[in-house]
């Protein structure tokens, strides 16, 4: 009889959990088949990425309850200008190529977007948050710099305050070790606070390492947003509705083609995020004339109004599986002091100010090294540069354990 009831319990065990399988095969077969849409070309990149072009009559924004019946904008209504009619520009000496197009372009009245794959959502942590971060990771720096032993995440940053319509940097691109869980990333932060610290909006660019996500160690353009402080809304790249591309030949999340390397060429891409005077919306562009595409307004609540707060820097995730440090590296790997071609930098830090100007001068910006033995920054200014700071480190020494 007992032998009799425990082949039952097994047996009992082993269905419950095919269907445990099974509902999870379901649950991934419905995202996949949200988010890679229709294509009207496939095109293999030399990198392993598939890039699918999808017709702009299946634009992912038109998932989201708010925009079924939204009229995509093509251009904004104008750009921020520059101080004073700054002659030098430094975003016209940088250029951005993507490995993809190496292979074909999308069609016209299409863009392109990465494919997701089975085992991009494999490698994720849950099928219900795939794309997102871990809620209420917000970075709450003080003025000069604090320590927080306790925090997963990791930062080196500048920030100022105040009353922005936007942001601009030119981001230093390396290659970073990162472990295989864990991330890397440089970025722009736009911001706006509420006092209620769950509510939060931000837009975030930049580049990131993160093998679990992409299934690679490259460097890859991304961007993010959240509404609530990361807790139900947003997501990174197209991985939910919200951001509106428009361009025909780049594709978020594809890998960054050349990074710098150690004594050598420094890469870098010039980043603008600003808000459109017109429609209220956020709009994101790479060097002089790449417009990737822009957040609705309607999207925020805080953020409709602007942001408070701009963040340029570096970020990692500590996952702590063990009780030392870990080894993955903020920027090159290097600290700060070591300087141009070892440490990674930012350039040409601006604001975009409330009259939809560009400007250097941007009051008094405020130092966030959350581990200073670990990962840190120095700011320094220069009449090319402007605005700049080194920033980065190894993670893991003797002096971070």
């Amino acid at each position: 009889m007992a032998s009799f009831v425990f082949s039952i319990l097994i047996t009992a065990s082993l269905v419950t959990r095919s269907e445990f399988y099974n509902t999870r095969d379901a649950e991934i077969d419905r995202l996949l088949k949200k988010l890679n849409k229709p294509a009207l070309r496939s095109i293999k990149s030399p990198d392993g990425d598939i890039i699918d072009c999808v017709h702009m009559k299946n634009h992912p924004i038109y998932d989201h309850p708010l925009f079924k019946n939204h009229t995509i904008q093509m251009r904004p209504s104008s750009y921020p200008k520059r101080l004073n009619n700054e002659s030098f520009d430094p975003e016209k000496h940088n250029t951005i190529t993507q490995l993809w197009t190496i292979n074909g372009k999308c069609p016209k009245n299409s863009i392109p977007i990465r494919r997701t794959k089975r085992e991009d959502i494999l490698r994720a942590d849950s099928i219900e948050r795939y794309g997102q971060k871990d809620p209420n990771n917000f970075p709450q720096p003080n003025p000069t710099y604090s320590t927080n032993d306790n925090s997963s995440h990791e930062y080196a940053q500048v920030i100022v305050r105040g009353n922005f319509h936007g942001a601009k940097a030119l981001i230093n691109v390396w290659k970073p070790h990162a472990q295989p869980r864990e991330f890397s990333l440089a970025q722009i932060w736009v911001v706006a606070r509420s006092s209620n610290d769950t509510k939060h909006n931000s837009i975030e660019v930049g580049w990131q390492v993160y093998e679990s996500k992409y299934g690679d160690d490259n460097p890859r353009y991304f961007i993010y947003w959240t509404a609530d402080g990361y807790n139900r809304t947003g997501c990174y790249n197209l991985e939910c509705s919200g951001f509106v591309p428009v361009n025909q030949h780049f594709a978020i999340g594809a890998a960054v083609r050349a990074v710098s390397t150690l004594g050598g060429r420094q890469e870098m891409f010039p980043a603008t995020i600003w808000k459109d005077p017109h429609s209220g919306h956020w709009w994101l562009k790479f060097s002089t004339h790449l417009i990737i595409g822009y957040w609705p307004s309607s999207l925020f609540n805080h953020l409709q109004n602007g942001a408070n707060e701009i963040q340029w820097g570096g970020e990692i995730i500590n996952r702590k599986d063990s009780s030392q440090h870990t080894t993955t590296q903020m920027g090159s790997g290097n600290f700060a002091q070591e300087g141009y071609k070892k440490a990674s930098y930012f350039r040409n830090l601006e604001i975009v100010d409330e009259n939809e100007i560009t400007r250097q001068h941007f009051g008094t910006g405020s130092i966030h090294m959350t581990k200073e033995s670990c990962y840190n920054i120095i700011p320094g200014t220069h009449q090319v540069w402007g605005h700049f700071f080194f920033y980065g480190g190894p993670g893991r020494n003797p002096n971070c354990i």
